[in-house]
């Protein structure tokens, strides 16, 4: 933080106020979304000219994606080592360690490759929480309820989906804990649970603000000390297929031997997360430096139907400042235990505790209309009211929300007692394959999980319910792909579908030049992707 960010901040301070208690006067929602979230905005999409969903509406960034060139052809096969495997998972987070898991208790050979290390996912960022109906007064139908009208969707949200994972929640809870996941409790050894925007009941289950990294650690764990073979620096660029179309396993660049690998599977789970390193519409991101969009690619090129290509949740509270972390996530919790959010003049200006989707439009409003925190350096937020928690619950922070204190430091403040500026950042990818309650796409042998799949969540995702997601159809993915996989073995295996890729790009005169998946993003300038290693640029001689 250079003299002249300190005094601009503290400048932004001078006229902050401690919100202790303060009601919230009459606002007016209507055209909110329509006029501020970046979803509405205006030039933002375009008409995808190939592929499955041709003549459908995606967002321009995400399309240059879809309608790019194959960074391979046959001759970079050549020589490529093969393996042979019952179950392809790529991907892992924590919907590719379910899945693998899940698969090989069955006994099935399993494969997990991840283009990072094991575990670096959005995962391990995810802080709230997970749902789950497990208090008296809760139910699963009052879960699926919550989820669909926060949905806010013109388009169905998939009600069978939604339905598989509310009523699998207690036993995802359970699962976990025989993992070794570690929860908060209450005196009594009871699960804590906490409200999220835009559900009626306290039904989020969580570990202080670590709860994916926890997640994370155990699932970890298990998969290492499994038989399974993971294989770390290992993305995937391309699928295989067979005459008839079916998914038979992946093409793989190895980062440490600057080599493809060829895997031969019955059945692939693809679970390679969100977008979020695209930096949709110049905004900043929560997500790891990994989320660039590879499984949509992927699984758009030999046919899968993708929806909901024009949605994306921008979570609330991002950190504004420092701009150097600009984007980082401060969990919904916060706001769930009582924190407040404050526009320059002191005042609430939304319920802190709707949907993420309105909530950011209207901090968006906030600044957009003059009434934001004008930090400098083109840096606009508005205030979380930290210390106002911190007045009504003394203690609160250090019991509750270590990291978000840890975060505190390396901006050089002390959330406890000055508030933190945000404003909304680049958290989720609402679409993605569409998917059938096993996970399965249209493509035989083919599965999308997590992040990379659509219908659960409409245009609008509540918190705790994509941790809930990864591992109710990791799980299920996991099982139906081991019961499919003593099914005949694969006769020719090849890339010809990408040879019907470069005739539609041809003919609807779409430049080649573009290479995806582009597996990092722009501003990492690799000469090569085995410059990639140990999550540090190689130095050139």
């Amino acid at each position: 933080m250079t003299m002249t960010d300190t005094v601009l901040f503290e400048d932004a301070l001078a006229n902050y106020k401690v919100v202790n208690e303060r009601s919230l006067p009459d606002i007016n929602y209507d055209g909110l979304l329509e006029k501020y979230h970046p979803d509405y905005f205006k030039d933002a999409c375009v008409t995808l000219n190939v592929g499955v969903n041709k003549g459908e509406i995606c967002h321009s960034q995400l399309a240059d994606l879809l309608q790019a060139d194959a960074r391979i052809d046959e001759a970079d096969l050549a020589g490529a080592s093969i393996i042979d495997t019952d179950l392809l998972v790529i991907g892992g987070g924590g919907a590719g360690c379910a899945a693998a898991l899940t698969a090989a208790e069955s006994g099935v050979r399993v494969i997990l490759a991840t283009k990072l290390r094991l575990g670096d996912s959005n995962t391990i960022m995810a802080e709230g929480g997970i749902q789950a109906s497990i208090e008296k007064n809760d139910t699963p139908q009052q879960h699926y309820d919550d989820t669909i009208r926060s949905g806010n969707s013109n388009r169905p949200v998939d009600k069978e989906l939604v339905a598989k994972m509310v009523m699998n929640a207690p036993d995802v809870i359970r699962w976990l804990i025989q993992q070794g996941m570690q929860f908060d409790l209450d005196e009594y050894g009871d699960l804590l649970t906490r409200k999220a925007g835009g559900t009626t009941e306290a039904r989020v289950t969580y570990f202080r603000d670590y709860t994916g990294l926890e997640m994370m650690r155990v699932l970890k764990e298990a998969v290492r000390s499994s038989n399974i073979e993971v294989l770390d620096y290992a993305p995937t660029v391309e699928l295989l297929t067979n005459e008839e179309g079916d998914c038979t396993g992946a093409v793989l660049s190895s980062l440490e031997e600057n080599s493809y690998k060829m895997v031969r599977a019955k059945s692939v789970i693809i679970a390679t997360g969100g977008i979020g390193r695209l930096h949709l519409n110049g905004f900043p991101t929560s997500n790891h430096f990994g989320a660039t969009g590879d499984g949509l690619v992927l699984a758009y090129r030999v046919g899968v139907k993708l929806r909901d290509l024009d949605s994306f949740q921008y979570h609330p509270s991002g950190l504004a400042y420092p701009q150097h972390l600009s984007g980082t996530l401060i969990t919904e919790g916060v706001r769930s235990a009582g924190a407040y959010l404050l526009n320059a003049n002191g005042d609430r200006f939304v319920d802190e505790l709707l949907p993420r989707d309105i909530v950011s439009a209207a901090i968006m409003r906030e600044c957009s209309e003059g009434r934001g925190i004008d930090a400098g350096n083109n840096v606009k937020g508005i205030w979380l009211d930290t210390p106002g928690l911190e007045l009504k619950h003394p203690g609160i922070f250090d019991a509750r929300f270590p990291k978000l204190i840890k975060l505190g430091h390396k901006c050089g403040t002390d959330p406890r007692k000055q508030p933190m500026l945000i404003y909304p950042t680049l958290h989720y990818q609402n679409g993605g394959a569409v998917i059938d309650s096993h996970g399965q796409t249209n493509i035989q042998g083919l599965y999308c999980v997590g992040e990379v799949s659509g219908g659960i969540h409409g245009r609008n995702r509540l918190m705790g319910n994509s941790l809930l997601e990864i591992i109710c159809f990791g799980r299920r993915a996991g099982e139906h792909a081991a019961k499919s996989s003593p099914r005949k073995v694969h006769g020719k295996i090849t890339i010809e579908h990408l040879s019907r890729l470069r005739r539609e790009l041809t003919l609807s005169n779409m430049p080649m030049d573009k290479k995806c998946p582009i597996l990092f993003p722009s501003y990492a300038k690799f000469e090569i992707d085995s410059d990639y290693s140990g999550l540090h640029k190689n130095s050139k001689e």
